[in-house]
């Protein structure tokens, strides 16, 4: 395979996907929002948002992954958040593909979101791949617009598009509600959560990376949406103790009732985060393993034990 560059190369993804392929003896440019002296390969492209040098940091690329993306930032409107979304998810992305085609890439791998998917699943009714799209915020409308306009340029072009939508990514170097419930649960707080009956799905940081590898050449992968994940649905008690277990602490879990959880989350203006805590997620990867005959590499847990080991010793 010729030579593969990574958007989001510095990245919680990118990083970690950028130093597999080297592993594996590839060739990676890392496409870098800023400079970075350990970075090897490394194009400097600025901020997506602005007017980027594509000839260069595109010439003699073969294949494309677009892992940046733009997520929620603090202290913004949702107006803010919405015209944010837009300008880097989509806007830059169709101009990166744009890019992309007239420089010869072969293919192009973007990165998406489950949450185009939408923001819940009644329990025991996952997401497969023939779900209809119902995106509820600025970030799951963004992605699914920039899908389309992709598929669109794809099909104009004859480049290859690859979508992979993944839910909650978990491994070394995460960051938001993951690593602020790794926290709690190592601190021993005693979370309201016991009596929450909910399923959810998850994909392991190392199973997302095997899965972009095999959709980077996979003849069967052109033209595909791919939903991402472990395989193991588990609710939010679980989650907890499983990681307890992982970190060597007490799981400390407190029945409170779900009716009460999200009375207050309303009260305290948070219902959003109460909502991803005891609502299910469900994600049913079958077509994705079955159309490119992959298994994720990593087990549920051995994804949680890697990302607690990271968490303690770094």
């Amino acid at each position: 395979m010729g030579m593969i560059a990574v958007t989001g190369a510095s990245g919680f993804l990118g990083a970690p996907l950028c130093a597999s392929l080297e592993r594996q003896g590839r060739q990676v440019r890392r496409l870098l929002r800023s400079a970075r002296g350990d970075q090897p390969g490394a194009v400097v492209i600025g901020d997506l948002g602005g007017p980027i040098a594509w000839s260069e940091a595109l010439g003699g690329v073969e294949t494309l992954v677009h892992c940046a993306a733009r997520v929620h930032v603090m202290k913004e409107t949702e107006q803010e958040r919405a015209q944010g979304c837009r300008t880097i998810n989509l806007e830059a992305s169709l101009r990166l593909g744009e890019a992309a085609a007239a420089q010869g890439v072969k293919r192009m791998v973007f990165l998406s979101s489950i949450k185009v998917n939408g923001e819940s699943t009644p329990l025991g009714a996952p997401f497969r791949d023939t779900s209809i799209p119902a995106p509820e915020d600025a970030y799951g409308r963004s992605k699914w617009e920039a899908e389309q306009a992709l598929s669109r340029l794809a099909a104009a072009t004859g480049m290859e598009l690859v979508v992979i939508r993944p839910p909650l990514v978990y491994g070394p170097q995460v960051r938001a509600n993951f690593l602020r419930l790794l926290r709690l649960v190592d601190r021993g707080v005693p979370l309201p959560l016991g009596a929450v009956h909910n399923r959810r799905s998850l994909v392991a940081l190392d199973n997302l990376i095997d899965l972009i590898e095999c959709c980077l050449d996979h003849p069967a992968a052109a033209g595909k949406v791919f939903l991402a994940s472990d395989g193991e649905d588990l609710s939010t008690p679980e989650l907890i103790r499983a990681l307890a277990v992982a970190l060597g602490r007490p799981a400390r879990l407190l029945p409170v009732p779900a009716g009460v959880l999200r009375r207050l989350g309303r009260l305290g203006g948070r219902s959003a985060e109460v909502d991803r805590l005891i609502g299910s997620l469900q994600v049913d990867s079958t077509a994705t393993r079955e159309t490119l005959a992959w298994t994720p590499p990593m087990s549920l847990k051995e994804g949680l034990q890697r990302c607690c080991d990271w968490y303690q010793h770094g």
